[in-house]
Order: structure tokens, then C-alpha cells, then sequence
């Protein structure tokens, strides 16, 4: 890429000037092109397992450290944070992460879709283990939601 020069009205010295003038086009364009990046990238990033989440009325929990994630999709495999985990294998996983603190905070997330035995099966695993705090998610209640159920 060369710079443009202004061509000078004197004789032999000086007759050439270089633009002091800078384009900025093409980083704009490079900005735009970046936004477009972030902005599809950033939810992939927060994605867990895809589970769909049954709807209630219930207030959500404000807990002061992160829970440790307990998910059983559709299919009725269970996954601790992001990681499949046999069933057999579930209350070991738990163990080694939560260093055996009966006082770590557990989720049980289940699909709506899922027979309530299976998740009622992994709840009680845990409680068996002697974790205490263990509570199960749900969506929030959408207006449309609300309307449907009425």
C-alpha cells in the first residue's frame, strides 16, 4: 500500500509532500468485523447442556458462590457441570470435587420432558451421599407461559 502524495507547486525540491491525513476505513472495517465476531461467539460460551427447563412462579436463589451443576437431559444422562458421569459414578465425582463437604451447594437441573423418577433417582443419590443442599431448577414463568396455563 502506498501513501498518496500532494504534488507541490515549486520547482525540483519540495515538489512532492507526503498526506498527513489517516484513512480510517479500513479499521472500521476491522472493528466491525471483530463486534460481529464477539457478538456471535459470547453465547456459545455460556452454553451447558441443552435442557429444557420446566416454568414456575418460585422467586430465584441468590447464592454468594457458584453451585456445583447436576444436569439430566432428555435422554436421561446425567452430567456433572459440562462432563457426562455414569450413575454408578455420580456420588464419587461429587465427592472429589466438593472435597465431601456436606455443605456445598448442589442444583439438580431436569429436563421437563424427563421421567420425574430418573431425577428423583440422582436427588437421592446426593442426599444419600450427605450433601444437605441440594435444590432443583427451574425456569422462570413467562407471561406467555402464564397466559397458556389459565
Amino acid at each position: 500500500m502506498a501513501a498518496p502524495v500532494y504534488s507541490g507547486g515549486g520547482r525540483g525540491r519540495g515538489r512532492y509532500r507526503p498526506m498527513s491525513e489517516i484513512n480510517v476505513t479500513p479499521l472500521v472495517d476491522v472493528m466491525l468485523v471483530l463486534l460481529v465476531v464477539f457478538m456471535v461467539t459470547a453465547p456459545l460460551l455460556t452454553v451447558g447442556v441443552p435442557v429444557d427447563l420446566p416454568q414456575t412462579k418460585a422467586s430465584p436463589l441468590n447464592e454468594p458462590k457458584e453451585p456445583l451443576t447436576i444436569t439430566v437431559n432428555r435422554e436421561g444422562t446425567v452430567f456433572v457441570q459440562n462432563a457426562s458421569v455414569p450413575i454408578d459414578g455420580l456420588v464419587e465425582k461429587l465427592r472429589l470435587i466438593t472435597g465431601s463437604d456436606p455443605d456445598a451447594v448442589l442444583y439438580v437441573r431436569g429436563d421437563k420432558d424427563i421421567n420425574y423418577g430418573r431425577v428423583l433417582e440422582v436427588m437421592s443419590l446426593v442426599t444419600a451421599a450427605g450433601f444437605h443442599k441440594v435444590s432443583l431448577v427451574a425456569a422462570p414463568l413467562t407471561s406467555r407461559a402464564a397466559a397458556l396455563r389459565r
